[in-house]
């Protein structure tokens, strides 16, 4: 498990606890249990700083109905660094065959240098693939657009967030630390996160909340990057600025996440108006919020009042999950929900999980994994198909160079 962002981070080994959830509270759920397991815990913590003491990855699905379980899960030995300094946590599951006071000595694997990586190419499914694990065709995603904008006229929705998938499949022995390590080099704005399989790089901080102080960064409204052309980068920003489009689908994603927080927050305050947001591959419109901590509330239970935000899913919000169940051809799976951690004392970061893919092991013993990465961008009126595909391809760029054979 890997969690890092330019100078803090953590590496999480082994596993000592394993909770699942799933249907529609199991966000609160996966709170409540948490509450109980961090109450029963004996925690000696002499760093004292976020990340410091027990903790728990989490990874959980988009939708309500998913097949795909959420998790929590506790590693067994924590490497940590925040700034300057650097600490490993052991956690321990106390059983009836443990002496009182015995005390175990963590073994750290050995260091060693990057693996095999032959690479990836990912691409959209053929007739002859099975979807389900392989991702959606081109002409899916576009017939969607098309329909999607179609029930926007008709005034069913305000805005309809539409993905679609690629796939790929890398050796079981492939060392997947490339990718990670790729990623932490190029998205230093980002958190690079690797739980239960799910490795990606988020620009979207879904929650913060540490000491009583809550934030978020919401993005909605995206262009194309162009490095390789200073001034036709320029304009790409400028563009999506002015964009009287993009400015509308953003503000939809201000508001929703404004007014889930309302009830757990005090001071809340806004940018005062959406920045253009650079990375390696895109331009975003972000807005970052921050707040205090109204009453005793985790950081699960934030995520909770949160998800989905209108910059995955749409306004309104239940009407726009219904037609993306409708439209899309696939579950989800944990894309688009949120991935994270949590400490004991409910404090923890939960990212959007975007810029993301699924590593699975491929059925039928082949001894290779499948790799599916999703992508996608919200429709409104007036939304062009061939548009809103090349913003799809923005999009995976960051995991198709993660996991391609080159350097």
């Amino acid at each position: 498990m890997f969690w890092n962002r330019d100078d803090r981070g953590c590496v999480g080994v082994g596993e000592v606890l394993r909770l699942t959830f799933s249907g529609e509270q199991r966000y609160l759920e996966a709170s409540r249990a948490w509450r109980e397991i961090a109450a029963h815990a004996e925690i000696d913590d002499p760093v004292g700083m976020p990340g410091s003491g027990l903790l728990a990855f989490g990874t959980f699905a988009f939708a309500d109905d998913s097949s795909v379980e959420s998790v929590l899960i506790v590693p067994r030995i924590l490497v940590n660094r925040h700034r300057g300094t650097a600490w490993i946590t052991e956690i321990t599951r106390v059983d009836s065959s443990q002496v009182a006071g015995e005390k175990s000595v963590p073994v750290l694997p050995t260091a060693t240098d990057l693996g095999v990586w032959h690479g990836v190419e990912l691409h959209a499914a053929s007739d002859s693939v099975d979807r389900a694990t392989a991702g959606s065709k081109v002409d899916d995603y576009l017939a969607g657009v098309v329909e999607a904008t179609q029930r926007i006229d008709a005034g069913a929705v305000e805005k309809v967030v539409l993905s679609r998938q690629i796939a790929g499949e890398v050796s079981a022995g492939a060392d997947l630390r490339v990718p990670l390590d790729r990623l932490s080099a190029k998205y230093l704005d980002c958190w690079t996160f690797a739980v239960d399989g799910l490795i990606g790089a988020s620009p979207e901080t879904l929650v913060r909340s540490t000491g009583g102080a809550v934030s978020a960064r919401v993005l909605a409204g995206t262009r194309g990057r162009h490095p390789e052309d200073a001034a036709r980068d320029r304009a790409a920003r400028d563009e999506l600025l002015r964009s009287a489009k993009e400015q509308h689908e953003h503000d939809f994603a201000v508001q929703s996440v404004v007014t889930a927080l309302a009830p757990h927050v005090r001071d809340m305050r806004t940018s005062d108006d959406p920045f253009a947001l650079q990375l390696p591959n895109v331009w975003h419109l972000a807005t970052d919020l921050g707040a205090s901590l109204g009453a005793e509330t985790t950081a699960l239970e934030l995520v909770d009042a949160l998800h989905p935000t209108a910059a995955v899913a749409g306004t309104p919000t239940a009407d726009a999950v219904e037609l993306i169940a409708e439209l899309e051809p696939f579950d989800r799976g944990r894309y688009s929900g949120a991935v994270g951690w949590i400490d004991a004392d409910g404090d923890g970061e939960w990212v959007i999980a975007l810029r993301c893919a699924q590593v699975t092991e491929a059925d039928g013993g082949s001894g290779s994994r499948t790799v599916v990465a999703t992508a996608g961008g919200g429709i409104v009126a007036g939304s062009d198909p061939q548009h809103e595909l090349g913003e799809t391809v923005s999009k995976f760029r960051p995991i198709t160079e993660a996991f391609s054979s080159g350097s």
